[in-house]
This record gives C-alpha cells, sequence and structure tokens, in this order.
C-alpha cells in the first residue's frame, strides 16, 4: 500500500499533547482511519484496533499512528509529533504570524515532511497573532 500523509487541524489549546489526545480520540470515533476488515466489523475500541495484525503491520494511515508530543529537535522517532516553532515555519519570509493560509500554502508545495512514523504539529494564528488553531500533519503506513 505504501505511505499516506495525513493532516488535521484543530481548535487551539495550550496544551499539544492534550489536543493530540483529543484528536486521536476523534479520529478513532469517527472511523478515520484505514482498517482492512469489514466496514461493520471495526473495532470498538483502540485497543481493539491495535490487536488487528494487518493494523499493527500497516498502521491506520491517520494520526492514530503517532502518541507522543515532543520537541522539534527530537523528530522523527517512531510515534512521535515534534511541535514546530512557528517563527522558524516562517524563517526568512517575511510573513509576521503563521496563519492557516500560510501554512496550508505551504503544505501545497514540497512542504515540511516528516520521517515516516511521525508527525509534526505547530500553532497557526488569526491575522492579528492570536492563537486560533493547531496543525498535525505526518507521514504513516505501510
Amino acid at each position: 500500500m505504501g505511505a499516506s500523509g495525513w493532516d488535521y487541524v484543530v481548535a487551539y489549546q495550550d496544551d499539544v499533547a492534550a489536543a493530540l489526545r483529543e484528536l486521536r480520540a476523534r479520529a478513532f470515533a469517527e472511523g478515520d482511519y484505514y482498517w482492512p476488515g469489514e466496514p461493520s466489523a471495526r473495532p470498538a475500541t483502540p485497543e481493539q484496533l491495535w490487536e488487528d495484525e494487518a493494523v499493527q503491520y500497516s498502521g491506520t494511515h491517520s494520526i492514530l499512528d503517532v502518541d507522543r508530543v515532543v520537541a522539534a529537535d527530537e523528530a522523527g522517532e517512531s510515534g512521535t509529533v515534534g511541535v514546530l516553532d512557528p517563527d522558524e515555519f516562517l524563517a526568512g519570509s517575511g510573513i509576521p504570524y503563521l496563519t492557516r493560509a500560510v501554512f496550508e500554502q505551504a503544505q501545497e508545495g514540497d512542504g515540511l515532511l516528516p520521517e515516516r512514523w511521525s508527525g509534526y504539529a505547530v500553532v497557526l494564528y488569526s491575522e492579528t497573532g492570536r492563537p486560533v488553531e493547531i496543525a498535525f500533519w505526518g507521514l504513516s503506513g505501510d
């Protein structure tokens, strides 16, 4: 099947790890992940999902494949989400705030690609500099 890129944007909160936990719970509840079995036989819990041998091997091709928030310089380890500094993301661009529009435009180009089985997160701001969202993106699956 190969790896899949995925991305999500959620409302801002101070705790990126809590936002990741909530996003993972939402993705599971909504069935927003690869499931190799019959649609009617989706697992009732995340634990049941990971008991499936195909999922253990190929992952879910979603945010469910990462579960730990780390500093940007620790990103790339399997299962991690590295939190990027928005200023570093914008370095040299002359743009004062990393807005959702700027982020989406960057992602349409080459973007910042994580190592397989990991991801990144970055805070997105309003035009006036107020934090409004957190973007998560990554690459996972076999």
